[in-house]
């Protein structure tokens, strides 16, 4: 009998329990190898035939593991030549431990799971994902609002503040939303964080015990699910559809008590959540004795009516925690959000927040009060829904047709994004490779899945864009680059 060619790397130890999901279990086991420098940048892994003959599994549960791996992007395929560890400059190596020091806490070892991607650093590209069209923002304005702040600042600011944040800003936002989302708020009620992603984690650190189930979109916003985890929560997976997440598949959830949405243009899929499922997921809120966390990160961003009331605005029982930022309206660096909590947990964030940081720099918060109050704000915010709506209408008018595999564009109604479907994850990669040729920046949907997803492998791909950073010449150039990229022979 010929002996199993020699694995080109050293993967003992991986033991798979057939009782339970066998891709699952072998993406997990490789990610922490990879994660934990076991398994090198750049190194070799076996074929598919070869690992599933080492484990005694099919060769299709090997390929579903590896299609994860290459959708997070953990590796990489190199034509001819197998599938490659990727070069993961920004994973933290753990040192190795001395025979009498600690071990890593729990919480250190799930941010190692569950660490975020770096940013894109540098000037936006076409078409990069979260970024408003910042080039448009009257930093003239602010700049004069800034300098008469900080020309001779009232002496009571310039202590310890409130760690709920600057009362000038939280009155101003609370008026704010009333009129422009019809949510109606007591200033009390807000907490000024730095961005939506503080204000995320700090309801995963109060809301949640290790242990617990939250119930989060799939595909979704990971950098919440990443918070969430971190905090010790179970992650699960609903299903979205045309009305937003399935709140039929919520119900079916056992011993679950917090769910995060983002109901007014779901990240990425873009979709909105109908009436009748957000009075749903209100019913399932009081009934469970459950929170939701309210995601409205582009809520601004509506091209057909004025923005929808949020949950927040429905919610009667004091179940919603609602995330808001200036960040989609202004620019990313600005690190300023906000949350609107139930009364009775307001005093409690405000708390737990001043142990991270104490409070929030000032002259941002009363720059941003001074910036509402004298109708910038809203000034600004007219401009970049014209521009938003402006650069989405050339995106759509000049994107190529007939790209195969690549289902039509949506109807893009929301937000500063849009996903189009395509029907294999091969070809995902292959877009995707593609457009990085040409200079142009192109998401794959299949990142936005949880790792244990029931959704065939396929059925996750799909390209999400961005197009809103860059002005209208800057977006025909690059679809000019890509139709050239994708359509056109060598």
């Amino acid at each position: 009998m010929p002996l199993a060619p020699p694995l080109p790397v050293d993967l003992s130890g991986i033991q798979l329990d057939p009782a339970q999901g066998l891709a699952r279990q072998l993406y997990q086991a490789l990610r922490e190898r990879i994660l934990d420098g076991r398994l090198a940048s750049g190194a070799r892994l076996p074929a598919s035939r070869d690992l599933a003959g080492l484990l005694g599994i099919s060769r299709n549960t090997v390929t579903r593991a590896f299609d994860q791996l290459y959708a997070e992007g953990y590796v990489e395929g190199r034509v001819g030549a197998g599938t490659y560890v990727a070069a993961l400059t920004g994973v933290v190596r753990p040192a190795p431990l001395a025979a009498s020091g600690p071990a890593p806490s729990v919480a250190l070892q799930r941010l190692q799971a569950h660490h975020l991607a770096a940013p894109l650093e540098g000037a936006p590209r076409a078409f990069r994902v979260g970024v408003p069209a910042f080039d448009l923002f009257p930093f003239e304005t602010w700049a004069r609002l800034s300098a008469r702040f900080w020309r001779k600042p009232s002496p009571a600011r310039l202590g310890y503040g409130d760690p709920a944040g600057d009362s000038q800003l939280r009155e101003l936002i609370a008026a704010y939303l009333r009129n422009s989302r019809g949510l109606h708020c007591d200033p009390a009620q807000i907490v000024v964080t730095c961005g939506a992603q503080q204000a995320i984690s700090l309801c995963a650190q109060l809301l949640v015990q290790p242990g617990d189930r939250v119930a989060i979109e799939n595909p979704g916003y990971r950098a919440a699910g990443h918070a969430f985890a971190v905090a010790g929560a179970q992650l699960q997976g609903i299903a979205v559809d045309g009305e937003g997440l399935d709140t039929a598949a919520l119900e079916r959830v056992g011993s679950c008590r917090l769910a995060y949405v983002t109901p007014s243009h779901q990240y990425p899929t873009g979709v909105t959540l109908s009436l009748a499922r957000r009075l749903e997921l209100l019913d399932w809120a009081e009934r469970h004795d459950g929170w939701i966390v309210e995601d409205d990160y582009d809520g601004e961003y509506r091209y057909s009516g004025t923005p929808l009331a949020p949950l927040a605005a429905l919610d009667r029982q004091g179940r919603v925690l609602y995330v808001g930022t200036f960040c989609k309206i202004a620019f990313p660096a600005l690190r300023l959000g906000y949350l609107v909590l139930p009364p009775s947990l307001a005093q409690a964030f405000a708390r737990r927040r001043a142990l991270d940081m104490r409070h929030s720099e000032i002259g941002t918060q009363a720059v941003m009060a001074e910036f509402i109050a004298a109708g910038h704000f809203q000034r600004h915010i007219r401009r970049m829904r014209s521009a938003a709506r402006s650069r989405r209408d050339a995106l759509l008018a000049g994107w190529p047709t007939g790209i195969p595999g690549c289902a039509p564009l949506p109807v893009v109604e929301a937000g500063l994004h849009l996903c189009v479907r395509l029907d294999s994850l091969a070809r995902e990669r292959a877009l995707i490779a593609a457009a990085a040729q040409v200079g142009v920046e192109v998401n794959g949907l299949s990142s936005y899945w949880l790792p244990d997803s029931d959704t065939p492998a396929d059925q996750r791909a799909g390209l999400v864009l961005g197009f809103a950073a860059v002005p209208e010449v800057a977006i025909a150039t690059a679809l000019r680059a890509l139709r050239q990229a994708w359509l056109e022979p060598a």
